[in-house]
């Protein structure tokens, strides 16, 4: 039998190299290298020596594959089936990561909880002890009756156990914490992750289990462990939250299964994790009177609508090189979306020192931002109010165009439903159908926009 020996693997692609170097030749990657033990693996070709079977039951037509719609477990927590894509999907494999102590044990806990009362569950804890989880259950207040409880950390060992019990959904809390048996590396290395994985996902679609796994993230908020983790699972989620702030976001990064960047929004509270099944209200701050630098962007989240407040700050800069601080949006597309306001608005920003912030801590990374984004920021410079009632979306162009960008439709019918009678969106995206109680003011370049501020 081969001897084991030593290799070095890298924790943000998973390549293994025999040496350790100070960077990954593989992705670049610095200081990314660690220790592990590769263990012998067996003839590969034997399994497949002598195979017999029926061969129309492997490789098939598509034509032949019954494609019926897949049935959707609710986990009863709605706003985590809308980030799932409508529920639990059998089989599947669900991996969410977020800070420590964000509440990613309380949301599966509670979801657990009350899919225990319909199909039978596993909660598989490495980390916490069996009267820790009870503790947290009781204070939750949640029906833990039926709710099967297991602590171990061998993968093998809690393999079997579970093709004894056949759960429905299991969870593993966390994945860092469990090993295999089949290696000799310390529980968390970069072996040990994605050996444990591969086995838990081949184990979740060879009996139809639903899988959640706990992963841990690093000091720069992404997954810890190999990157090949994210490309096992079906779906990625991340738990997001500003410290101090009550509110929750469950943003889904890849699903096989649904919509991409889909949002959910918890709030935190005594009993647990709340649902919020309104968000628009939350990250609008409705300012008992009107105020500079403040702009309402209908942005869209997967398939929801939503409205959130950007908030800009322009101010005269002491530093021969002004400060460009944006909070919750890209930096370098505010410092594009200057530079076109200079070039096609006529309006400089080079001496001043301009902050801007999404309220609620949420993270825009669309497009549609860019017009609301420089109304914000024009009004904080002019010391001049917004419009009241008026929300905004559009892409700007470099060449000083309003872009359209998706769903304008719903973006308009959103900002009505919230009480606002007037928005300014490009052109292209003008409903073709009046909507009731709003008024649409479409715009094709940059200044027709700007004038909307101007003239008031």
């Amino acid at each position: 039998m081969a001897k084991a020996r030593t290799t070095y693997a890298c924790r943000d692609c998973g390549s293994s190299f025999p040496k350790w170097a100070g960077q990954c030749p593989d992705c670049g990657a610095w200081n990314s290298l660690e220790e592990s033990i590769s263990a012998p693996v067996k003839n590969a070709s034997s399994r497949f020596a002598g195979y017999s079977g029926d061969a129309q039951n492997r490789i098939r037509p598509l034509s032949r594959v019954d494609a019926q719609h897949t049935r959707r477990i609710p986990t009863g927590l709605p706003e985590l089936d809308r980030v799932l894509g409508g529920g639990l999907v059998n089989g599947s494999v669900v991996l969410i990561g977020g800070d420590p102590g964000i509440g990613k044990s309380t949301l599966l806990i509670q979801a657990l909880a009350a899919l225990s009362e319909q199909i039978r569950t596993l909660y598989v804890s490495g980390e916490e002890s069996a009267e820790q989880i009870g503790l947290r259950a009781s204070r939750l207040g949640l029906p833990v009756d039926r709710l099967e409880l297991l602590t171990e950390t061998c993968v093998e060992g809690i393999l079997g156990l579970a093709g004894q019990h056949k759960p429905d959904v299991m969870v593993m809390d966390s994945i860092q914490t469990f090993y295999s048996e089949q290696l000799q590396s310390a529980p968390g290395a970069v072996a040990q992750v994605r050996e444990s994985a591969a086995q838990l996902v081949r184990f979740a679609k060879q009996t139809g289990t639903s899988l959640f796994l706990v992963g841990h993230v690093t000091k720069e908020g992404a997954l810890a462990g190999p990157r090949v983790l994210e490309h096992m699972v079906d779906t990625v989620l991340y738990f997001e939250g500003e410290a101090g702030s009550q509110i929750r976001l469950v943003r889904a990064i890849k699903n096989r299964f649904g919509a991409v960047n889909e949002l959910g929004v918890f709030a935190m509270t005594e009993n647990g994790l709340k649902e919020v099944s309104n968000p628009s209200a939350i990250f609008l701050s409705r300012h008992e009177e009107h105020v500079s630098g403040s702009a309402i962007l209908v942005t869209r989240e997967g398939t929801r609508p939503m409205l959130v407040e950007v908030q800009a700050l322009v101010d005269q800069s002491p530093l021969g090189n002004p400060r460009r601080v944006a909070l919750g949006l890209e930096q370098n597309r505010l410092a594009m979306l200057l530079a076109v306001l200079h070039r096609h608005g006529g309006i400089g920003m080079y001496d001043q020192d301009v902050f801007l912030n999404v309220v609620g801590g949420v993270r825009v990374t669309e497009t549609a931002a860019d017009l609301p984004v420089l109304l914000s920021v024009l009004s904080s410079f002019r010391d001049r109010p917004l419009p009241a009632g008026l929300a905004a979306f559009g892409e700007v162009g470099l060449a000083g165009e309003i872009r359209p960008v998706p769903s304008g439709e719903d973006r308009v019918r959103e900002a009505a439903k919230h009480g606002f009678r007037r928005i300014l969106l490009p052109a292209a995206n003008q409903p073709r159908k009046a909507v009731k109680d709003i008024e649409v003011i479409p715009v094709q370049r940059l200044s027709q926009a700007l004038a909307v501020l101007l003239e008031q």
